[in-house]
């Protein structure tokens, strides 16, 4: 399976603290530990050509991960929509923290995708609550992240499909950080933690479920379905 990781890496050129962090970009610890369990994993990025994201690297990728924060702006409106034409063919799309608000996101969701934040260090309870879901195999009741920016609800997002974990937070807020939704043939997944100030993604926890998420979004192998104008199956009996 091909994965392509995208992050529109600003964050590690503007913050030394996210530099140290993720040497090798978001992006770069993502398809590491991808790598290491065994699917071929690559990254783009939002200054490389097109973003990184061709017709062609699309063409044989089977999910796409997507990060991003400061420079949602930045992506142009060609690429979101080629992306979403890919995620309607059947591509798997594993949307991560800050991409609540990117422009593919938004649009596949059709709603404003808003939220309330904070940045306090809390310490964020990540529940399972849907326990038969393959995104929560090898995971316990709950994942313990130390500290964390906070996402509380509302959660301006359509009702998930499935609802995968909630998470408590010190401070007291609630969120749904884990939902999956089908978009014509494609499957998506939304899993909210990774502040780029934090080491969210070296946590094991979170690998597993990434790990799992990617296999839980990869297509479905069938034809794509024809549409428009379609002749009878059956003769027709013409009604006098």
């Amino acid at each position: 399976m091909k994965i392509t990781v995208w992050n529109e890496n600003r964050h590690e050129q503007k913050n030394p603290t996210v530099a140290e962090i993720y040497p090798e970009g978001i992006h770069g610890a993502i398809a590491n530990f991808l790598k290491e369990n065994g699917f071929d994993a690559a990254t783009a990025t939002l200054d490389q050509p097109e973003h990184g994201l061709t017709e062609e690297v699309l063409s044989e990728t089977d999910v796409l991960f997507w990060w991003g924060h400061l420079a949602h702006d930045e992506v142009t409106d060609e690429i979101v929509e080629r992306v979403q034409k890919r995620v309607l063919e059947g591509m798997g799309l594993v949307v991560l923290h800050s991409g609540h608000f990117s422009k593919i996101f938004k649009k596949l969701m059709g709603t404003s995708c808003d939220l309330k934040w904070r940045e306090a260090d809390d310490k964020e309870r990540l529940w399972v609550v849907d326990p038969s879901h393959p995104i929560t195999e090898g995971i316990g009741e709950y994942i313990e992240i130390e500290k964390e920016e906070m996402y509380g609800e509302h959660f301006d997002i359509p009702a998930p499909d499935q609802l995968v974990f909630v998470s408590w937070f010190e401070g007291g807020e609630v969120f749904r950080s884990g939902c999956t939704y089908q978009r014509g043939n494609g499957k998506i997944f939304y899993f909210r933690p990774g502040h780029e100030t934090y080491p969210t993604y070296h946590n094991k926890e979170i690998q597993k479920v990434l790990v799992n998420a990617a296999k839980w979004a990869a297509p479905t192998k069938r034809e794509y379905p024809v549409y428009g104008n379609a002749q009878p199956l059956e003769k027709i009996t013409v009604k006098s």
